[in-house]
């Protein structure tokens, strides 16, 4: 499989966008839902925070964004779009809607809320919308 710089070079840049956008975007599902935030709580269902294993949490935005810019690499010929963030709208969505089957299999199987699997969806449509402006800025 040949991989080339600019695949790599955009995913890793995506991936600190599509980090700093989690984070944000946690506080304020915090702020906006604090019932959510108590649900992370719950060990049943989640590891708490000081096991080693959270620290992936860090590091999933950049496996995202290498995968994603992988993905936009094949793909960005399908987005012809002369807008920049509608392009990037059209990739997101894309990928997007290929999460929600997850979401909705998330929701039936495991015991939390509706408002956790809308701020998931939400923040899964964010982070694929600001990956794909670093995709089609630096890798049109």
């Amino acid at each position: 499989m040949n991989i080339n710089k600019k695949v790599v070079t955009t995913g890793l840049l995506a991936g600190v966008v599509v980090l700093v956008a989690s984070l944000a975007l946690n506080w304020l599902w915090g702020f906006l839902f604090p019932g959510v935030a108590a649900e992370y709580t719950n060990t049943a269902l989640f590891r708490p925070f000081t096991d080693p294993l959270m620290s992936y949490i860090f590091v999933h935005p950049f496996v995202l964004g290498l995968i994603l810019a992988w993905v936009w690499d094949k793909t960005k010929g399908l987005f012809k779009e002369r807008d920049v963030f509608w392009r990037c709208c059209q990739f997101a969505s894309a990928y997007w809607l290929v999460t929600i089957p997850g979401m909705l299999i998330s929701y039936s199987s495991f015991q939390v809320s509706f408002t956790m699997i809308f701020t998931w969806s939400i923040s899964i449509l964010v982070q694929a919308i600001v990956a794909g402006l670093v995709f089609v800025k630096k890798n049109p």
